[in-house]
């Protein structure tokens, strides 16, 4: 199992999960907002803060999927601009479902 983990800019949320839902198989995310900065920073002169809004994706997936999910992200989210985001493929462990008690890895 892996989670795929991303950061996108907030107005691309729609098209991403659109694409997304055209998986089969796709098992569903989450979504948070957040702020941070990487390399490209907001200016100072805005707000005097460096933090950017970003949403923050989190997708738990089978390993055969994994890959298929994050060009997916990399493709539809991308804005072509500095700042554009972040993915990340993490190997998990095991996870279980609370409902069912059930295990997965």
């Amino acid at each position: 199992m892996k989670e795929i983990r991303a950061y996108i800019q907030p107005f691309m949320l729609s098209k991403l999960t659109m694409a997304l839902l055209d998986i089969p198989g796709f098992p569903g995310m989450s979504v948070s907002d957040c702020e941070g900065f990487g390399r490209s920073k907001a200016s100072a002169a805005q707000d005097f803060s460096p933090f950017m809004a970003k949403k923050r994706i989190e997708i738990f997936a089978p390993d055969d999927l994994a890959d298929r999910i994050a060009a997916v992200i990399m493709e539809t989210a991308n804005t072509h601009q500095p700042g554009a985001g972040t993915v990340y493929v993490l190997d998990v462990g095991k996870g279980a479902r609370i409902s069912i008690g059930q295990w997965e890895s």
